[in-house]
């Protein structure tokens, strides 16, 4: 298999299921509490393989269309939101609106809170992932960014990076964290779930968190009850929507296969673009920052470039006139009435390799 294949098959794969997949998700649905959380969109330090905690990177422009593929699912899926919750960083911020855009649902509120941003690097912000892990060992590294209780080395006051030159936190100072665990990042996640997230679902509402991995993972680690010493092994994609239901009590409720996911071997919630897409790209970042025998970047190679003209042209451009400038990605829309590919694009679109 060609490394296009592995790199844009998931992509493709989870475009198709979700073009046809039933009206499964919906606030009105067999059950009154329901939660999706999305990851953000490629930014530019997930690009260039940087760690990024608090820094507020700009989604490039395959993550706007990575954003845009995602809101793609979340409409098929037939999914209603009530509200929309995400964090002070715009890599979050926009992914959001661009997946509201895509469902048609821009009018439901939404709410930002640094509770909700991505965990403190520490002294690692900045830095290139596989280039510390050629210096510390992937097990080190590992450790860092996956373990629950072993945080990254401080941030240095100093730091060109530090998060109180940005004025957005100028009232809170003495909260920004030097660095975090996912157990520090856990402690104040619990408290937005706790006040916000919780009392919405028991009201009823249908609700959409798009947010970072690790907040995202401490999210997740409660909802499912995966233990410490297991959630080193919990890894999320980007801009692949989770979708949950929930019982009374707000604990989830079993997959229609009764069974837990195959990607990660640890949800209950369902990939609305495929368990075995979500897989590979897994895989795919693993290798990204771990595998240092692999010299080339895998977030911005010549394989890359041709699935951004194909998912260019396979999702067209935002249905909102308003949307050409803010999404900035220069695409044309391909797509009749229908949703389908126009005849001369299917053409083109058939030497694809699924």
């Amino acid at each position: 298999m060609s490394s296009f294949r592995r790199i844009a098959t998931p992509l493709a794969s989870a475009m198709r299921r979700a073009a046809s997949s039933r009206r499964q998700y919906s606030s009105i649905n067999c059950t009154h509490y329901n939660i999706c959380f999305l990851r953000h969109g490629q930014s530019t330090w997930n690009r260039d393989n940087r760690f990024i905690g608090w820094t507020d990177t700009p989604l490039t422009e395959d993550g706007v269309l990575e954003a845009r593929v995602a809101g793609r699912m979340l409409q098929s899926s037939g999914m209603l939101f009530d509200e929309a919750h995400t964090s002070l960083l715009r890599r979050c911020i926009r992914t959001t609106n661009l997946v509201l855009m895509e469902m048609g649902q821009e009018y439901i509120p939404v709410t930002k809170h640094w509770r909700l941003n991505e965990r403190s690097y520490g002294d690692l912000v900045g830095l290139n992932k596989k280039e510390v892990v050629k210096i510390h060992g992937a097990d080190q590294v590992k450790r860092w960014r996956r373990s629950y209780d072993e945080p990254p080395p401080p941030m240095n006051e100093e730091h060109d990076h530090h998060p109180k030159l940005d004025p957005r936190y100028r009232l809170m100072l003495d909260e920004i964290p030097k660095s975090e665990s996912l157990k520090c990042t856990r402690a104040r996640s619990k408290i937005y779930w706790d006040d916000v997230i919780a009392p919405g679902l028991r009201s009823g509402k249908t609700l959409l968190v798009v947010g970072h991995e690790n907040n995202l993972r401490s999210l997740i680690m409660r909802l499912e009850g995966i233990a410490p010493e297991d959630i080193i092994n919990l890894n999320l994609p980007r801009a692949v929507p989770l979708a949950y239901r929930l019982d009374k009590d707000l604990k989830p409720l079993p997959r229609e296969d009764g069974k837990l996911d195959e990607a990660t071997g640890m949800l209950r919630g369902t990939w609305l673009g495929g368990d075995e897409a979500v897989q590979e790209i897994l895989e795919r970042d693993h290798k990204q920052v771990y595998d240092t025998s692999i010299d080339r970047n895998l977030e911005a190679d010549a394989d890359r470039d041709k699935w951004r003209r194909w998912t260019e042209m396979a999702i067209g451009e935002p249905e909102d006139e308003s949307a050409k400038e803010h999404s900035r990605s220069h695409v044309h829309r391909n797509l009749n009435l229908n949703g389908q590919l126009k005849e001369e694009d299917r053409i083109e679109c058939n030497n694809f390799p699924y």
